[in-house]
C-alpha cells in the first residue's frame, strides 16, 4: 500500500484529499504547514507528496527545494492556484514531478499520482543495480566494478549515469543534464557537461574516441545506449 503525504493548510481541502486517497486504498498522512510537511517527509516512509504551493511557515516551493537539496527524490505533485504560472515552472525546475491547478477534480489528481508512482517504481527498478557490458553499477552503494576490480567514479559521474539510464534511448540536452545533475542554483556552463562526459567515457567506454554507450547527437545533446 503506497503512503501519500498531503501538505495542505486548508482544512476542508486536506480532509477531502485524505478521504479520497484512503477510499482509493492509499495510506495517508497529513501536514498542515510546510515545516511539518518537511519534517514528516524526511522522517517517515512516504511514497509521494501532494504539496500545496502556498503554505504557512515554509512555502511548498521551499519544501521541494530543500528535499531535493538533501538528495531526497520522493515524488512530489504540486497544487497551484490558477494564474500561478511562475510557481508551476519554478516548481518543476526545483524538482517537482508534476502539478495540478486548483480547482481540480480528485480523479484527475489520483490519475496523476498513479502515473508518477509508476514512473518512480520503474526508475528505482532500473537503477539500483545496472549491468553495462562487463561493467556493474551499484547505485545504492555508489560502486562500479569491472571484472572484480573497482572503477572509481565521482558522485557526479554516478548522477550522470543514473540520469542517462533513466532516459535510455532518449536524446537529452546539455541543459537537461545541467538541471538534473548540477542543479539550478550552481549556474555551470554547458561545456561543463562535455568535459564531464569526456572523463566519464574514459572510464566506461571500451573505445572512448568511438563511444557506444554515451553517444553524441549533433546539435542536440547526448543519447545513452545500454
Amino acid at each position: 500500500m503506497a503512503k501519500v503525504l498531503i501538505v495542505e493548510d486548508d482544512q476542508a481541502m486536506a480532509v477531502a484529499l485524505r478521504d479520497g486517497f484512503e477510499y482509493e486504498g492509499y495510506s495517508v498522512a497529513v501536514a498542515r504547514d510546510g515545516a511539518s510537511g518537511l519534517e514528516m517527509a524526511s522522517q517517515k516512509e512516504i511514497d509521494l507528496i501532494v504539496l500545496d504551493v502556498m503554505l504557512p511557515r515554509i512555502s511548498g516551493l521551499d519544501v521541494c527545494k530543500q528535499l531535493r537539496a538533501e538528495g531526497n527524490d520522493i515524488p512530489i505533485i504540486l497544487l497551484t492556484a490558477r494564474g500561478q504560472e511562475i510557481d508551476k515552472v519554478l516548481g518543476l525546475k526545483l524538482g517537482a514531478d508534476d502539478y495540478v491547478t486548483k480547482p481540480f477534480s480528485f480523479m484527475e489528481l489520483a490519475a496523476r499520482v498513479e502515473a508518477v508512482l509508476r514512473r518512480a517504481t520503474r526508475r528505482v527498478e532500473k537503477i539500483e543495480i545496472y549491468q553495462l557490458g562487463d561493467l556493474m553499477l551499484d547505485f545504492k552503494k555508489c560502486e562500479a566494478m569491472r571484472d572484480g576490480e573497482e572503477i572509481e567514479l565521482s558522485p557526479r559521474e554516478f548522477k550522470l549515469l543514473k540520469y542517462f539510464i533513466e532516459h535510455q534511448g532518449e536524446v537529452v540536452t546539455r541543459d537537461q543534464l545541467l538541471d538534473a545533475v548540477w542543479g539550478y542554483d550552481s549556474f555551470p556552463l554547458t561545456r561543463t557537461v562535455d568535459t564531464h562526459i569526456a572523463k566519464l567515457r574514459q572510464k566506461i567506454e571500451d573505445d572512448p574516441g568511438n563511444p557506444h554507450h554515451i553517444v553524441t547527437v549533433h546539435r542536440a545533446g547526448y543519447k545513452f545506449v545500454g
